[in-house]
């Protein structure tokens, strides 16, 4: 199996296409990839950005470069020796234009009888023989707006508004009324409100344009895979990036499938693995796309001693109560049709009452402690889960704990059983429950330290000290080497650099405390830890312009949903929302404090940044650059951390440090972001080029007075060197006599070119005399 050095994703989309990914093929050769790493490719609805809608699975998609674009991104990438890994969607189906998915415009217009009925997970007796659809707006008289017109081809449409629907044949006549039509057929278009409750097909989380897909089945799984398969039989791919793996109903039957499908080819799980969780050993796959290691990194550049004094800028309710709570509100709100269907399949032989029977299953899904179990794996979180839900409702223990052995039948008296159709989908259910409540509400209401509010992560888990993160490297070095690692996704709540900003804080944490009291005293908002958040986001990513700041304050008010929600907007609270972030442009008290907040950040925010890209770029795993984050990346949610790149810029930076010698090829580390990139190419060209010198992980021994700043490890060859707390460092006196411990001899910086000789310790502020972090090779002695 061919493994990659690295990986650089790219945002394919119709603005930027697969064609256009292959004149980028000599910048990312020169910027030091190994393997282009692409969004999803397949036919997705028209116009959509990500590509994870797909619409037809059986072609790669026109308005992204086609199949003639696939081949020619290949064929350029391994004539420059690089790879080419791929992003594919097996969880689900775009529905939101059914004439675009053949498959979904079949089981629409024939039921049951469709060859396509199981691909789709519905349940049909839940809705008399009917598949809803919750398009339909608010009003009683909304099925009368629908239009019954020929299709061209001999029958005909339901049209509501730019919605058109299949009519089965036989089922009208020119002239009939299409309310009455509307009754004959195999689907019900009902209000958009009905879906919390009624839904009666699997979706992806709460988006109801996308119906989850069967590929369990045998012919599902070879017919949505056959032009994946024909990649790897034509040579055009190497490895591939499965998204959503925790929607299937067996996703260790599915990722064995599709090694065999592959060849045996490079697979990544996007899975999102909690604190002290791995990945299941009989899952056929090199580990996950990462977001664990961007959790570990990102907490060494936080100052432990921070965390009580930020937690009362805007108090909130503890993580975990919080999280329980949200993840309640999700199982009763927004995806309560999901728990009503878990609920139809317990078995009326359990004798227990049906209300009882939904609460209970919404608190054991409120209260699973990750995302979901693979049974047999992961039966003790299904346990823990068990437990804790008797413990907050006594008042149905007795139901919770007669839904245990049906939920994994291997606790039963049978002990071994199949897993049957609950088990299985309570499995599929929960990491639903917990995306929603926590990633998408909690993230956005537990304000404390916003930086470390990011998918994988647990915003309790404040820091980690240099002991604790050693032992987290060496041990992925021994159990997942060839895992990705990444500091950016199209997914992140905030850019790296973001990110790194903000972590100062953690070093400043009264200096914040009296920055957030004169915010409230110029513009009161009415929601304290909300405007925590929203100013961390402003100082986090300025100067970010107007209406990136407009729209990222709206979402992120009403994924809280603590003073306005997307389906009851509060407008007069976002009329201050919108206010506020007007007048961090033009009120000129509060623009002098912006700019002088950030001006207070700025440096320790730019050291932050350069040295969690080189730990990652240098730490144990395959280590990924999100487009254009060889600059500094101060991103937001998407869809603002899918803007598009000025590669043109980034490569005519890069060819420029290239042509520079000497101290003149290092720029200071500042604003336009070349050192970052200086780093981040020197960084990936030495992995690429000289793989044997990251083969291994030691920790390189630090002495000194401000020994507790420096993070050292030497890959096998390669040193990375690396500050931290900067802020903290300054005020105890610099470096004075801190150095590395290492063997005798002459060693070269990889970034700026510096030599360095060593006479058993080499001091700190000579390492750090050009940047904040280092990568050390040895050259002689």
């Amino acid at each position: 199996m061919r493994s990659p050095r690295s990986t650089y994703r790219l945002q394919i989309r119709p603005g930027f296409t697969l064609f256009d990914a292959v004149d980028l093929v000599p910048y990312l050769r020169d910027l030091g990839v190994d393997w282009i790493y692409l969004s999803p490719i397949l036919t997705a609805e028209t116009g959509s950005d990500h590509g994870y809608d797909v619409v037809d699975p059986g072609t790669v998609d026109a308005s992204r470069g086609g199949r003639a674009g696939l081949e020619a991104l290949s064929r350029a990438a391994h004539d420059a020796g690089m790879g080419v890994l791929v992003d594919i969607v097996p969880n689900h189906m775009g529905v939101a234009t059914p004439r675009l998915n053949h498959w979904w415009w079949s089981l629409l217009a024939e039921g049951r009888g469709s060859r396509y009925a199981e691909a789709f997970d519905v349940d049909w007796e839940a809705g008399a023989g009917r598949l809803r659809l919750p398009v339909l707006g608010d009003g009683s008289q909304e099925l009368e707006r629908l239009e019954l017109v020929p299709d061209g081809a001999g029958g005909f449409e339901l049209r509501y508004y730019d919605h058109a629907f299949p009519v089965a044949a036989g089922t009208a006549a020119a002239g009939e009324d299409a309310s009455t039509v509307h009754g004959r057929q195999h689907y019900e278009l009902v209000n958009w409100r009905r879906a919390d409750n009624e839904l009666n097909y699997r979706r992806f989380f709460g988006v109801n344009s996308l119906a989850g897909l069967r590929v369990e089945v045998p012919w599902v799984f070879e017919e949505s895979h056959a032009q994946i398969r024909s990649w790897f039989d034509d040579g055009l791919v190497d490895g591939l990036r499965i998204d959503h793996p925790d929607g299937l109903a067996d996703p260790a039957g599915y990722l064995e499938r599709l090694r065999s499908l592959t060849g045996g080819a490079y697979l990544l799980v996007e899975k999102i693995l909690e604190p002290g969780e791995k990945l299941p050993a009989r899952w056929e796959c090199e580990g996950t796309t990462g977001y664990d290691a961007l959790a570990d990194i990102d907490r060494l550049f936080v100052d432990p001693d921070g965390r009580a004094v930020l937690g009362d800028v805007a108090p909130v309710e503890g993580y975990h109560p919080m999280i329980h709570d949200t993840k309640r509100a999700i199982a009763d709100g927004l995806l309560h049709s999901e728990v009503l269907r878990l609920a139809r399949l317990v078995p009326a032989e359990a004798a227990l009452a049906p209300d009882a029977v939904v609460d209970a299953l919404a608190e054991i899904l409120s209260c699973f402690p990750v995302y979901r179990s693979y049974l047999p794996d992961g039966a003790e979180y299904l346990e823990q889960a068990v437990i804790a839900a008797r413990i907050h409702r006594p008042d149905i223990a007795e139901t919770i704990a007669a839904l245990h052995p049906l939920l994994n039948p291997a606790t039963g008296d049978d002990g071994g059983a199949p897993l049957g159709e609950l088990a299985t989908r309570f499995q599929q259910t929960s990491g639903m429950v917990m995306a929603k409540g926590v990633e998408d509400t909690a993230f956005y209401r537990f304000t404390r330290l916003t930086s470390l509010n990011e998918v994988g992560a647990d915003p309790s888990i404040f820091a980690v000290e240099p002991f604790e993160l050693h032992t987290k490297l060496a041990t992925r070095q021994l159990d997942a080497p060839e895992a990705m690692t990444t500091l950016s996704t199209h997914d992140t709540k905030r850019g790296e650099d973001t990110r790194s900003r903000i972590s100062v804080l953690s070093e400043l944490p009264g200096y914040w405390a009296e920055t957030m009291a004169r915010f409230h005293a110029l513009v009161p908002l009415g929601d304290e830890p909300f405007a925590d958040l929203l100013w961390q986001a402003t100082i986090g990513t300025y100067p970010a312009r107007r209406e990136r700041a407009h729209a990222y304050a709206e979402k992120a008010a009403r994924e809280a949903g603590t003073s306005t929600t997307w389906t009851e907007p509060n407008e007069e609270f976002e009329a201050r929302l919108h206010a506020a972030v007007d007048a961090a442009y033009d009120h000129p008290d509060l623009v002098a404090m912006v700019g002088d907040v950030v001006g207070h950040l700025q440096g320790a925010g730019w050291s932050n940044g350069f040295c969690a890209k080189l730990l990652q770029l240098a730490m144990p795993g395959v280590p990924d650059v999100y487009q254009g984050t060889e600059f500094w990346n101060r991103s937001l949610v998407d869809p603002d951390n899918r803007r598009p790149v000025d590669f043109p810029r980034r490569r005519e930076a890069l060819a420029d440090l290239d042509r520079l010698n000497g101290p003149a090829r290092v720029p200071p580390i500042g604003a336009d972001g070349r050192a970052k990139l200086l780093m981040v190419s020197r960084a990936l060209r030495l992995r690429r080029d000289r793989p044997n010198l990251f083969t291994g992980y030691e920790s390189v021994a630090v002495t000194g007075a401000a020994a507790g700043h420096l993070f050292a490890f030497d890959r096998g060859g390669a040193i990375a060197a690396l500050t931290r707390l900067p802020v903290r460092l300054a005020a105890e006196g610099g470096w004075r006599d801190t150095g590395l411990q290492l063997a005798a001899g002459t060693y070269r910086d990889e970034i700026t070119g510096r030599i360095h000789t060593s006479d058993g310790q080499l001091p700190a502020a000579e390492v750090f005399a050009d940047y904040p972090g280092a990568l050390l090779v040895r050259t002689a002695g």
